[in-house]
């Protein structure tokens, strides 16, 4: 950790800063995985809103 001291005697504490770390571009089978994983999620939230107002 990297401490400092200010004039008042009083210790400030910080992390160590970690590397910076790039994303990178999905592969065309991940885009197809996540608008797989879209369409599921939207069908549920979906049924659950037609539930919702079904019994209500």
């Amino acid at each position: 950790m990297y401490t400092t001291v200010n004039e008042d005697g009083v210790l400030n504490n910080y992390p160590t800063e970690t590397k910076i770390q790039f994303a990178e571009y999905p592969a065309i089978w991940e885009q197809r995985q996540y608008v797989i994983q879209g369409v599921f999620a939207t069908l549920l939230v979906a049924t659950l809103v037609l539930v919702a107002f079904s019994a209500s």
